[in-house]
């Protein structure tokens, strides 16, 4: 016969976690919020593949579709390095 759950039991029995009091915690609310302006701001970017493209955005994990070729879509700043690897699409200036 096992003696699995004496051996639980008596692990549990043992071993404590010690929370120290935290000071001067503020209120979620009254946090400062971390800024996303970043993300509101974009690149033009123009597909020149033959066909359509979707592909979606690393850090903004947003999906970009291009129709058809010479389409131009808007895309976030911090998703643009990447789409600038990515050989059938370039930056309009």
């Amino acid at each position: 016969m096992c003696n699995c759950g004496k051996k639980r039991s008596s692990l549990n029995t043992t071993a404590r976690t010690v929370v120290a009091p935290v000071q001067n915690q503020q209120p979620i609310a009254a946090r400062p919020q971390p800024s996303f302006t970043h993300i509101d701001q974009s690149i033009m970017f123009q597909y020149t593949g033959s066909t359509a493209l979707s592909i979606i955005g690393r850090v903004t994990r947003k999906s970009y579709r291009f129709n058809f070729p010479g389409d131009v879509k808007p895309v976030a700043i911090v998703d643009a390095t990447d789409m600038k690897a990515v050989p059938v699409l370039r930056v309009v200036e």
